[in-house]
């Protein structure tokens, strides 16, 4: 809770308490002090409103979590140079201009690319890579720690708070992992799909 809604709801318990005391110890209750206690206690009610609208306004943001590993890139040097190209822009774009902590694209049972914060383990798809396969469409892992499947994505980056996956057809996927739980957007979202599109259509170019 931000410290402007502690202020606000402190405010109306103090509000609350004054009035009910003040209710308690009065000999003689009048009309004008029954009046003077309802609008007492609709004070403190709407201080303590204001601070649930205030906190639910300004939320607080998801600490942003320590990962291990070693920072890199990693491309495969099979891949022709405007592919590898289009890997490093596309990546370093992922990685400064949303949360993501690290990328890696999987194609035909390879690792094609690996950037951010790395792991010397081999990739392997699991139960998550195969629903978004069947769906066809990106599957977002907004607090892993509620998807007893997260382990799948240690090999990306061990412990992962975040996790978007998105299928290339039925060849391979694109993995972001983020610093943080809830911490990709929308917008974060459609940078990757479409990223991942342009990049299918490269790679399938090369295997026409």
């Amino acid at each position: 809770m931000p410290p402007s809604a502690r202020v606000a709801l402190a405010a109306g318990l103090l509000v609350l308490t004054l009035a009910i005391s003040n209710g308690l110890e009065a000999g003689f209750v009048s009309p004008a002090l029954q009046r003077a206690e309802i609008l007492a206690g609709l004070s403190g009610v709407g201080l303590m409103l204001v601070a649930v609208l205030w906190t639910q306004a300004a939320p607080v943001a998801p600490k942003r979590v320590e990962l291990e590993g070693p920072r890199g890139l990693r491309i495969n040097d099979t891949l022709p140079s405007s592919v590898r190209y289009e890997l490093a822009w596309g990546s370093h774009l992922l990685l400064t201009a949303t949360p993501a902590a690290t990328v890696l694209l999987y194609w035909n049972g390879v690792t094609l690319l690996h950037r951010g914060i790395l792991t010397n383990d081999s990739f392997l798809p699991g139960a998550i890579c195969m629903q978004a396969r069947e769906r066809g469409k990106l599957i977002s892992l907004v607090d892993t720690r509620l998807f007893p499947g997260r382990t799948e994505f240690d090999s990306v980056t061990q412990n992962l708070p975040a996790v978007m996956v998105y299928p290339l057809s039925n060849r391979g996927w694109l993995v972001l992992g983020g610093w943080s739980s809830r911490c990709f957007s929308r917008s974060d979202e459609r940078w990757l799909c479409g990223w991942a599109e342009k990049i299918r259509t490269q790679l399938e170019m090369l295997d026409a």
